[in-house]
C-alpha cells in the first residue's frame, strides 16, 4: 500500500500505528490541485500555517527529509522549518526546495548566525564580531535562493560583561543595520528571537518593549520580530497584549507550550484563544511548531497532530 493510501485508510483503532482521521482529516488534495500559501482550499489543510521540523513524524514517514515532507504535506501541514538548513549539503537543500514545491508547501525560518552557541554575540561592539554577523547574512542570502526561503532566525547573542545596556542595544542596532543592507536587495528578512533566561541564560534580548525599541531603531523592511510564544510565556506572559503591541513588526511566529516545550494542550497556555486571536487579525504567515512532542513513537506523532487540530481556528 502506498503511503497516501495508507494514509486514507487509517481509522481511530488503529492509532498506535496510523493516524486517526480526527489527525489527518480527509485527503487533501486531488493530484495537480494548487494550494494557496495564504487561504487552505484543501479540506484537511490547517487554519493556520503551522510548520513542522524534520524529525517531528520519522516513526511513519521514516528518516529520510522527502519522505517526511510528503507525509507532513498530507497530514494537512502547509510549510516547513529547519534550523539547520545552512548547514545541509546544497544537493540537500534543493532536494528539500523541490518537495517543498511539489507540495505547494513554503519554506520557513532557517538560523542565519548559530556557527556555535549563537555566535558571533554583537552585544560588543567588536568588529570581527559584526563583520563575521554581517558575513552570516551574505552566506544566508544563498541558502535562502536555493530553498526559496524568505525568513531567518537571528539572535544577538548574550550581555556582553561589563558594557552598559544602552551600549550593547547601540551595537545590536549597528550590526542589524549592516546586516539589513545585505538582505533587503534580496527581499530577505531576519526576524530577532528574544530568548527566555530560563533556558537560554544570559541572552541579550528577552522582552517584546526591547524587541520593539530595536526594530524601530534599525527601521528596516529586512529586520523583523520573531515571537516565539513559549519564550514569550516564560519570560512576561501577557501574550496577546504584547502580540498587538508589536504586531507590525511580527511577520513570523513560533510555539510550544509552558513549561515544558510541547505540543499545545500540554502546559499553561491558552492556545485554541491565542490562535483564534491571531486568526481574527488576518493573520496569514507561518507558525513554526518549535518545540518537541510530549509522547514517542507513532502515538506520540498521533497526539501531536490531533493537538493541533483542536486549537486551530475553525
Amino acid at each position: 500500500m502506498n503511503r497516501r493510501n495508507f494514509l486514507q485508510a487509517t481509522t481511530a483503532g488503529t492509532a498506535a500505528a496510523a493516524l486517526t482521521p480526527m489527525a489527518l482529516g480527509t485527503p487533501r488534495r486531488t493530484a495537480g490541485a494548487a494550494l494557496s500559501a495564504d487561504t487552505p482550499t484543501g479540506s484537511n489543510a490547517f487554519t493556520l500555517d503551522y510548520a513542522p521540523h524534520f524529525g517531528m513524524f520519522k516513526h511513519h514517514a521514516g528518516d529520510d527529509m522527502v519522505a517526511q515532507l510528503d507525509f507532513m504535506s498530507d497530514a494537512g501541514f502547509r510549510s516547513l522549518e529547519d534550523n539547520g538548513m545552512r548547514s545541509r549539503s546544497p544537493e540537500d537543500q534543493k532536494r528539500i526546495a523541490d518537495a517543498l514545491e511539489r507540495h505547494d508547501m513554503r519554506m520557513g525560518v532557517f538560523v542565519m548566525n548559530m556557527d556555535c552557541a549563537w555566535y558571533p554575540s554583537i552585544t560588543t561592539g567588536k568588529p570581527e564580531e559584526i563583520a563575521k554577523f554581517v558575513q552570516n547574512a551574505k552566506d544566508s542570502v544563498e541558502v535562502a535562493k536555493r530553498t526559496n526561503a524568505k525568513w531567518m532566525t537571528v539572535v544577538p547573542g548574550e550581555v556582553a560583561e561589563g558594557v552598559p545596556m544602552e551600549t550593547q542595544t547601540a551595537h545590536v542596532v549597528e550590526a542589524l543595520k549592516q546586516a539589513s543592507a545585505v538582505l533587503e536587495p534580496h527581499g530577505l528578512v531576519m526576524v530577532c528571537e528574544p530568548l527566555n533566561w530560563r533556558d537560554h541564560r544570559g541572552q541579550f534580548l528577552q522582552y517584546t518593549p526591547q524587541s520593539i525599541e530595536i526594530m524601530k531603531a534599525v527601521d528596516s523592511p529586512s529586520c523583523l520580530i520573531l515571537q516565539d510564544l513559549y519564550h514569550q510565556q516564560a519570560t512576561e506572559g501577557n501574550l496577546i497584549d504584547h502580540m498587538n503591541a508589536a504586531w507590525d513588526y511580527i511577520p513570523y511566529f513560533q510555539v510550544g507550550d509552558n513549561p515544558g516545550r510541547r505540543e499545545p494542550g500540554t502546559g499553561e497556555i491558552n492556545y485554541a484563544n491565542v490562535f483564534k486571536h491571531m486568526h481574527e487579525r488576518g493573520y496569514t504567515g507561518i507558525v513554526g511548531m518549535e518545540h518537541g512532542k510530549s509522547m514517542g513513537g507513532k502515538e506520540g506523532e498521533i497526539k501531536l497532530i490531533e493537538a493541533y487540530r483542536t486549537v486551530d481556528p475553525a
